[in-house]
């Protein structure tokens, strides 16, 4: 660990969320007094209350998040910070994808020289709190309501129970397939069509039993893989994990927005200026990839990370949700 950067402190556990790969967020950023730095997903605060710091005197953080609560818990947390170091603190509710906007709305008050920013974190992962809620539906640890919205208020967005009870059986294998990379896609909508029939589903605990119903009973041989594949850290993961995923994904939107903050990234960032992306599963992570390959091929910066960034043994051990997170980062030439 560098003894530059500070280590994780017992705020950040108590703040409901831990940051993962703090130390490489710091060094692959590298924040300097003055500069501006846009949050794409806000979160706790846990990354922010590293990076501030780093960009005083004169420097400005601006921010989203689509959680309206750890939106406001952030704010409470970073204000008296920003002000302790002479940094401007401007949070927005909604999606990254309002990036351009911001910017040029920053701007044009003057609290940036230019509509473009020094420096980008994309931290694609959820606030420990919003996973362990149970009323978000994000998991099935707890039984809880089949929500999955990140932005409870959109009320013109479907939930999870939305699809599930209502998308052709055919949709609803692509959407798993697709987004959760099942192989047994079909099976699990088949399965899900026969329970709605009979009564809708509306709860995480029972999703995740029928698709686990989906799956063949494990292999005598001890192997294990028909019960659930194993995960890149070697863990073995739930039967119903892929499914979750894949329906989150299709309740936010999650890969449309990221493809459209990659789009903006050339044009937003300043010369110099430096972009890291933190991806907690292979969709997200192969679109980082490739994005910065490409924007290296047309000669518009430099890789820093030609192999993604993993959490080591210590900080996987504290913190397990660190295991899957894979962190990339460009730099644009200056």
């Amino acid at each position: 660990m560098n003894d530059a950067f500070p280590p994780i402190s017992s705020e950040d556990s108590d703040a409901g969320h831990v940051p993962v790969l703090p130390d490489a967020v710091l060094e692959h950023l590298a924040p300097k007094p003055g500069q501006a730095v846009f949050d794409a997903t806000l979160g706790r605060g846990g990354h922010a209350a590293l990076i501030i710091p780093h960009l005083a005197p004169g420097g400005v953080y601006l921010a989203t998040d689509l959680d309206a609560g750890n939106l406001e818990h952030a704010r409470d947390r970073l204000t008296p910070l920003a002000e302790q170091h002479g940094v401007v603190l401007r949070l927005h509710h909604g999606s990254f994808t309002a990036l351009p906007d911001l910017l040029d709305a920053a701007h044009r008050d003057g609290a940036i020289p230019a509509p473009t920013v020094d420096g980008l974190l994309a931290d694609l992962g959820f606030a420990s709190n919003q996973v362990d809620d149970p009323d978000r539906g994000l998991s099935f640890k707890h039984d809880g309501q089949l929500d999955m919205r990140l932005n409870p208020s959109d009320e013109d967005t479907p939930t999870a129970a939305d699809l599930v009870n209502s998308l052709p059986p055919d949709q609803l294998a692509d959407l798993i397939y697709q987004f959760g990379e099942e192989r047994l896609s079909r099976r699990i909508a088949r399965k899900i069509a026969q329970a709605r029939a009979s009564e809708p589903i509306q709860t995480t605990g029972r999703l995740a039993q029928i698709v686990r119903s989906a799956y063949p009973p494990p292999s005598r041989k001890g192997s294990g893989r028909r019960k659930g594949a194993a995960s890149g850290s070697g863990h073995r993961i739930d039967p119903a994990t892929r499914t979750f995923q894949a329906l989150r994904i299709a309740v936010n939107g999650e890969l449309d927005a990221l493809d459209a903050l990659l789009a903006a990234l050339p044009d937003r960032l300043s010369a110099g200026g430096r972009a890291v992306f933190i991806s907690f599963h292979s969709l997200e992570d192969r679109r980082v990839k490739r994005a910065f390959l490409k924007f290296q091929q047309d000669e518009l910066g430099q890789r820093l990370t030609r192999k993604p960034v993993t959490a080591d043994d210590t900080e996987s051990q504290a913190n397990p949700r660190s295991r899957s997170a894979k962190l990339r980062a460009f730099e644009k030439t200056p």
